[in-house]
């Protein structure tokens, strides 16, 4: 984290100068990665190197995976890092998505120095959801030691294993849980 313009300048001159350069970027390049860094900073130079941005699969679609369900209707995805992003805009996306009554995918919960967003963000879902909203808590998906968890929004903030490898995903007012998964129904008529 805050190396990426230097990576992608750096990339883009190895690209200049006649180099074969592949920049990857953990997930989806182009949520959260390293796509839109390149694009912004190419200018004339577009026309000179061949850019292809090859998808990957985003930490939202593998922890769902992992969960179940708990994407199958409406989402947003809001990463609680404030090193980019102003913290009050933050706090109002939250505000928004909570009272729209979207399913919240969480990145970038919380590090060793950047807890209170992580509170404030559990605050702000307490004033407007059920405490007995279902969360799903996943960490190291898809790698060594992964970890997934179903809870409830009044306990989410007792998880040890919240940190920077976390997803959390809070489900909606009919999200719910159906043994080991986590289910936000669509609105399908499953009646025989």
């Amino acid at each position: 984290m805050t190396q990426e313009v230097e990576r992608a300048k750096y990339a883009i001159k190895r690209a200049l100068s006649g180099d074969n350069v592949s920049l990857i970027s953990g997930g989806d390049p182009g949520i959260y990665g390293m796509a839109g860094v390149v694009l912004q900073l190419l200018d004339k130079e577009e026309n000179k190197i061949k850019i292809e941005i090859i998808p990957g699969i985003t930490a939202a679609s593998s922890c769902a995976a992992l969960l179940g369900a708990p994407l199958m209707h409406d989402f947003v995805v809001i990463s609680l890092s404030d090193i980019l992003t102003d913290r009050k805009l933050i706090e109002q996306r939250i505000e928004l998505a909570t009272r729209g009554d979207f399913v919240i995918v969480f990145y970038n919960p919380k590090s060793k120095k950047r807890i209170r967003p992580l509170k404030r963000a559990w605050e702000i879902l307490m004033e407007h959801r059920s405490e007995n909203t279902i969360v799903g808590i996943v960490r190291n998906a898809q790698r060594e030691n992964e970890e997934v968890v179903i809870t409830t929004l009044k306990n989410m903030l007792l998880s040890k294993k919240i940190d920077m490898r976390t997803v959390v995903i809070v489900g909606n007012s009919k999200t719910y849980t159906k043994g080991k998964f986590m289910i936000t129904p669509r609105g399908y008529n499953l009646s025989p």
